[in-house]
């Protein structure tokens, strides 16, 4: 047995939800979002605005998909966290609310705050009270598989948002692109798993601190958000270059407070200048981290390579979580908070 197979071992061996199986269905999910978009029949809506509201996995397809089209998008296009949309939204413009479960309570809100200012709305979902309200008002949906983690629907929320990007003309549609992206993880599988098995060597029992750039930004946090919900560790994320003009100076006394891992996502599109300084942030960490790794993948695309690092992220995930001994899947801690929380107008709520 190869170090990889005894490692996947591991993970299963605390993994009852299935969350390594579902990492590694992501090129067919990508694929099989494509088949639900085009069977949902969607039409254009042409829009000023093209807007995701989610939260969690379900908002971070949204700011995925943003990444990989970059200089394609030609209008305003943004992922809302919350329960309200900007005060600046125009009318008309074009939102797609994602949640995978269809109860998220903010995304119910800002389905309602969308219909307040007269949007085109879309919705991305498995079922639940989204569903039923979107079906009522004869809002389209993008019917999504269920007994999935949302975090582990990630393809299927990239693949909304590209669906909204194009259907709202702020974006050329994407779909070859999305297929040649679910073949070339097919074809980069095992290079991947390795590659993760390593970094999760590497970091040991150092808290991971990710840092990206353009394209990798949004990467940057989706690996710190695995960590934090798959291994439950924490973690941390920020951008380059901004980190480079305060966080930096922060690892001088990183040694006197424990032990920090540097995980540097790396990416051909970035500005040279942002290049160089991932490399130069790299040498500078590295006295005081426990390890720096830079990590680039390789894909001909940025649509290819934002899903191989996904990809890659989200095994390392489950690598710490193996190392750890507890189970991806379980969530106890964010179940409890909505279970304090109470329903929207609850006396739990004060």
């Amino acid at each position: 047995m190869s170090d990889l197979e005894r490692a996947h071992e591991a993970i299963r061996a605390v993994d009852p939800g299935g969350m390594l199986d579902a990492v590694n269905e992501m090129p067919n999910h990508i694929r099989d979002a494509l088949w639900r978009i085009e069977s949902a029949r969607l039409h254009s809506m042409e829009a000023p605005a093209a807007i995701v509201c989610g939260m969690g996995g379900s908002a971070i397809g949204g700011e995925l998909a943003i990444a990989a089209l970059g200089d394609r998008i030609s209008k305003p296009m943004i992922t809302v966290r919350g329960y309200e949309l900007p005060s600046w939204s125009p009318a008309g413009s074009a939102v797609l609310c994602s949640s995978y479960s269809g109860n998220t309570e903010e995304t119910l809100a800002g389905y309602a705050a969308a219909e307040a200012l007269g949007a085109q709305r879309l919705v991305a979902t498995t079922g639940g009270q989204l569903a039923e309200k979107a079906r009522g008002d004869g809002v389209p949906v993008i019917g999504l598989p269920a007994g999935l983690r949302p975090r582990a629907a990630v393809a299927y929320m990239v693949c909304s948002a590209f669906e909204l990007a194009a259907l709202s003309l702020a974006a050329p549609r994407v779909a070859t692109e999305l297929d040649a992206a679910a073949t070339h993880l097919f074809e980069r599988k095992e290079a991947i798993a390795e590659r993760a098995l390593r970094l999760a060597e590497e970091v040991g029992d150092a808290t991971p601190v990710i840092y990206g750039s353009d394209l990798t930004a949004p990467i940057s946090y989706r690996w710190k958000c695995q960590v934090n919900e798959n291994a439950k560790l924490p973690a941390f994320s920020a951008v380059l270059p901004e980190a480079d003009h305060n966080e930096l100076e922060g690892w001088t006394g990183a040694l006197d407070h424990g032990s920090f891992a540097c995980l540097l996502l790396d990416d051909r599109d970035q500005h040279p200048r942002e290049r160089q300084r991932i490399q130069l942030t790299a040498d500078l960490i590295g006295p005081s981290a426990s390890s720096v790794a830079r990590v680039e993948a390789d894909g001909e695309t940025r649509t290819a390579r934002l899903f191989e690092l996904v990809m890659m992220g989200d095994l390392l995930s489950l690598h710490l979580a193996a190392r750890h001994g507890v189970d991806p899947s379980a969530m106890p801690r964010i179940d409890e908070m909505k279970d304090r929380l109470g329903p929207p107008g609850s006396a739990s709520q004060g």
